[in-house]
């Protein structure tokens, strides 16, 4: 074999020798490295507005801390942290700024009842705007205390928080003492929603208002054996909002005749 010959031999072998070396020691620094884990793809669309939702219904059902935001009055953009509790839903702003177009804005010297007060959110936008006296009602003790802190930190002094059943407290209420009766109770309860309105009926003055927010739509059919009509509505997702009224006293009394008679 030629000198050239081993030499070339000889060479190879370094080579060969020094890329397993290479590669042994690329293996032991891989090893000890951490794993890398491509980013998810950032959602877009209706996969985000799914993401969206769901962790609204996680974070309605495991309780913690939400915000309100009054929207008009003197405490206009106002926010406040409010408890978050299953079921509870405020009033989306929305809603709430239609609702009071709808009044006219000036609530200076009404009386009004949020009947089911909840956040207190429509009893604190009627305060914003002038009203002379709001009692909110609402049976949670949590939520009472809530609407008290709350009641002191924007120095409502019109407000008036007291614990207990809405529907019980509104029935009590003297007859034709009331401009505006807010009714927003929890749309579980299918079976409250007829005897508040009768109740609201009965509060509220001939000239008043009783405004009705429930999970389905209330037409003047359904309205007429209550007394009641329909004077403005909105669907707003789950939500249906109706601005009432007292009907005529000799149409209501035609339209609960007409009716049918109750189960036994």
């Amino acid at each position: 074999m030629s000198r050239s010959r081993i030499h070339i031999d000889v060479q190879s072998m370094a080579v060969a020798d020094a890329i397993k070396a290479l590669e042994h020691k690329t293996r032991v620094r891989t090893r000890d490295l951490p794993e890398v884990v491509e980013a998810p793809a950032p959602l877009k669309g209706k996969a985000l507005k799914a993401a969206k939702a769901a962790a609204a219904a996680k974070a309605g059902t495991t309780g913690g801390s939400g915000e309100i935001r009054i929207i008009g009055g003197q405490w206009r953009r106002t926010r406040l942290s409010v408890a978050q509790r299953p079921g509870l839903r405020p009033t989306p702003d929305r809603v709430r700024e239609t609702l009071f177009n709808w009044l006219g804005q000036d609530l200076t010297g009404w009386r009004c009842m949020d009947a089911f007060a909840g956040t207190g959110v429509l009893g604190f936008e009627a305060a914003s705007r002038g009203a002379k006296d709001v009692i909110m009602v609402e049976l949670d003790a949590g939520l009472v205390a809530q609407l008290r802190s709350l009641q002191q930190r924007l120095g409502a002094t019109a407000v008036k928080v007291q614990r207990g059943d809405g529907l019980s407290i509104l029935q009590q209420v003297t007859a034709d003492s009331l401009d505006l009766v807010l009714i927003d109770p929890p749309f579980t309860d299918s079976a409250l929603f007829p005897s508040a309105l009768r109740a609201a009926r009965s509060a509220v003055s001939d000239d008043g208002w009783i405004y009705l927010e429930g999970p389905t739509e209330w037409d003047d059919a359904a309205l007429a054996p209550l007394g009641l009509v329909r004077q403005r509505f909105l669907k707003a997702g789950a939500v249906h909002a109706h601005l009432l009224r007292k009907a005529p006293i000799v149409a209501a009394v035609a339209a609960a005749e007409e009716a049918p008679p109750a189960a036994d």
